[in-house]
């Protein structure tokens, strides 16, 4: 994951109860706002046991292998970790039997299948605990790992859905569809039997959407994809790897509040983990499924592979080839990709499917595992959140004798933010991040702007506040220091692709002074991004690592594009400020000098080595003046012609020809006002800025510094205005702002 250059300022200025947001579409990529955790009478009364209910549901046959019904919450004793445990419900699951025909009725018709422009997003209901929502009913999650799988594989894989929709199907099975295509867990359909909408889905998915394509191994074997000068792949495996494993750990938590039987078939092109570095995140992974009560049956969508010798792909580089390397490297891929599958299967209770093209005996093996069980649950006398293992043991009391009982063994107790490992705190913020929900334990704040840095790219700041008091002090050698982590991503909204991320942990040390003011001022973290024209949806996660507490900012917001501008003056957002500091003061620093002053040439923050501290709440003190900062440009225009050497020079004239023409330089004027209603209370005067010609975009930088003491305290509209007086346009910017005493 990309580490930005990042600065964290303390900010001379309280936060603001009241957030502001611009009004005016001239800046539309510009974003003021903030999530609010609740206070005061909107703070939620929560009532806390730390009592669990476990939920196990038993198989129970006699010696012939056939169900035994009719028991009771009586029948059964369960002990955990050998304390016996109080049974507080027991309810039986009768189920079709799956080799039973599909009701004719029940076969959807070809004219009754819909192809979707866009594929809802919904999210696995839950139930209430105690309480069994799909009676008599048997549960199948289709999952598919697009981020895996080439389009071969992932059309083998839909159509062995559609074939089991369509053929298999009984009437005792519900089936939901999630997907994972990179970025984040879809749940495309809720459990349901309506097959007409499965198959829609189905189909909808077939055409194109969401579909991913990866080649992603690293040795001298694979293939030459023709991105010789591209970055490695083994540089990214690791991550690649545990995000697949996270979102699979997140769909099996999805499905976690649900008592029934539940059975997870995997679609995926293999999974090859990196030695030792992916383990943690697989027993997480594991973990989470045996937790929630769901088994994976993994099915790799390649099928039956007789060698990867092949014209769909580049020869291998390398002298391997000649070797015999290359076979051997490629057999062994292929096998540990499977052994991952292989062992995801294994120690959730599932099997895996290998060498097979029929990837709907996945589905239907998945199927036949479920037969008639009892749902058991108990509240556990263990209280304590210290994550280690609790093993189970269920017996059926007598009369009954000679039954044969199957059943989760154990689970894995939660923990307590005190007992986190850095893996789990790596797991927390990446499953935050794929919730669709926002976390507002810690109040955040966010401003977005633009700045045209050529005619295609824009350079995109990003500032988030974080208000000091809600932030732990923890002493640490005798020093005072905050811990922040930071988390997130910005999506192309269209498609959803993943542009760039953010991943870092922060200690920042505060002298006695600063930290005694942090309860009533706060950080800032900045960094800025490359984009291009267009909507973005950006989600950022900070979390005080002393206490756990997260909070979270999603939004989408537009970088327009100033080269199709015509009608008015193209400018960029604007930045309103009430203070700047040198750009090499800064509480936490990760770039070295060098980089500092390679970064400052380009961030369009730092005007004259000094950072403009964006105010983002939009709240002012007439004590101190506002500094407003915009650029406007003139794309057209051509850079002015290089100043003739001194010293003698001859000059030629070709008869009929013109000279080249100079440019004219158009001054351009701007001013700053501030209303109340329909009344001017404030203007700036005027003034004349000149473009810089020296630039391709012949950019004019617009800075104004505003004595806010004439004005009472109060709402105001402030208004930049940008006027071409020689091209007859101009630009109008406008915001809401507040200035207190």
């Amino acid at each position: 994951m990309r580490r930005p250059k990042l600065r964290f300022h303390l900010i001379g200025i309280a936060v603001a109860a009241v957030v502001f947001a611009a009004v005016t579409p001239a800046a539309s990529a510009q974003l003021t706002g903030a999530n609010k955790s609740p206070t005061g009478s909107e703070a939620p009364t929560i009532v806390g046991t730390g009592a669990r209910l476990v939920v196990e549901t038993v198989v129970v046959k006699d010696k012939k292998g056939n169900p035994i019904t009719g028991l009771t919450e009586k029948d059964f004793t369960i002990t955990e970790d050998g304390v016996p445990q109080k049974i507080s419900f027991c309810t039986y699951q009768s189920l079709t039997e799956a080799a039973e025909a599909p009701l004719p009725e029940a076969q959807p018709k070809q004219e009754d299948i819909k192809i979707y422009n866009r594929l809802a997003r919904e999210q696995i209901s839950s139930e209430t605990p105690g309480q069994v929502k799909y009676k008599d009913k048997r549960l199948l999650a289709l999952y598919f790992d697009m981020s895996s799988m080439p389009e071969p594989d992932q059309l083998r894989a839909l159509t062995a859905a559609e074939k089991f929709v369509r053929t298999q199907m009984t009437p005792a099975d519900l089936v939901a569809v999630l997907r994972y295509a990179g970025s984040s867990v879809d749940v495309l359909q809720d459990f349901t039997d309506d097959r007409n909408r499965l198959l829609s889905i189905l189909e909808t998915m077939v055409v194109g959407e969401g579909q991913g394509d990866t080649d992603t191994s690293s040795d001298d074997a694979s293939s030459d994809t023709g991105a010789a000068f591209g970055q490695d792949d083994s540089e990214f495996n690791i991550f690649t790897t545990d995000r697949q494993l996270a979102a699979l750990q997140t769909a099996a938590e999805s499905m976690e509040h649900l008592n029934e039987k539940k059975e997870m078939i995997y679609f995926a092109s293999g999974m090859t983990l990196s030695g030792m570095d992916n383990q943690a995140q697989l027993h997480a992974t594991e973990q989470a499924a045996l937790k929630a009560g769901v088994a994976i049956w993994a099915a790799d969508a390649r099928g039956l592979v007789a060698n990867n010798f092949d014209a769909s792909r580049g020869s291998a580089g390398g002298s391997s080839m000649y070797t015999g390397g290359m076979g051997r490297s490629m057999g062994s891929r292929m096998e540990q990709s499977q052994d991952t599958l292989y062992a995801l299967a294994g120690d959730t209770g599932g099997k895996a499917l290998l060498d097979n093209n029929d990837l709907t005996q996945a589905i239907v093996n998945a199927q036949k595992s479920v037969t008639n069980y009892y749902i058991v649950g108990y509240t556990s006398t263990d209280l304590a959140l210290n994550g280690k293992f609790r093993k189970i043991k269920v017996t059926v009391n007598p009369p009954v004798t000679e039954a044969s009982l199957d059943y989760r063994q154990g689970y894995f107790a939660g923990k307590q933010w005190g007992q986190f490992t850095g893996a789990d705190k790596d797991r927390q913020l990446e499953d935050a991040l794929m919730l669709g929900d926002p976390v507002t334990e810690l109040t955040i704040a966010m401003e977005i702007n633009y700045f045209q840095l050529n005619k295609a790219e824009y350079q995109v700041p990003v500032m988030i506040k974080i208000p000091g008091r809600e932030l732990a002090l923890a002493k640490k050698r005798g020093a005072e220091h905050t811990l922040i982590d930071f988390i997130g991503e910005i999506k192309d909204d269209y498609g959803g692709t993943t542009e760039t991320n953010i991943r870092d942990h922060v200690d920042i040390k505060l002298s006695d002074a600063t930290a005694a003011e942090l309860a009533k001022r706060p950080i800032e973290y900045s960094t800025f991004y490359t984009l291009l024209p267009g909507k973005h949806t950006i989600k950022v996660l900070a979390r005080d690592d002393e206490t756990g507490r997260i909070g979270t900012f999603q939004t989408s917001f537009v970088v327009p594009n100033l080269n199709k501008e015509t009608k008015r003056v193209p400018i960029s957002s604007v930045v309103l400020s009430s203070e700047r500091q040198s750009y090499q003061q800064a509480i936490y620093n990760v770039a070295k000098e060098k980089e500092q002053n390679k970064e400052a040439a380009v961030d369009p923050l730092v005007q004259n080595g000094l950072k403009i501290i964006p105010s983002v709440t939009r709240v002012f003190s007439k004590g101190k003046n506002l500094f407003v900062f915009l650029q406007a440009y003139e794309a057209d225009a051509a850079p002015a012609p290089a100043a003739p050497a001194a010293g003698p020079t001859t000059t030629a004239t070709v008869v009929g020809s013109a000279a080249p023409a100079v440019p004219s330089v158009r001054p351009l004027v701007a001013f700053v006002s501030f209303y109340q209603g329909q009344t001017k209370v404030l203007e700036t005067k005027p003034e004349e800025v000149m473009p810089n010609m020296n630039t391709r975009l012949q950019i004019a930088p617009m800075s104004f510094n505003v004595d806010l003491s004439p004005l009472a305290p109060g709402k105001y509209d402030c208004q930049v205005t940008v006027l071409d007086p020689a091209g007859q346009k101009g630009a109008f910017w406008q915001s809401e702002i507040m200035v207190v005493p």
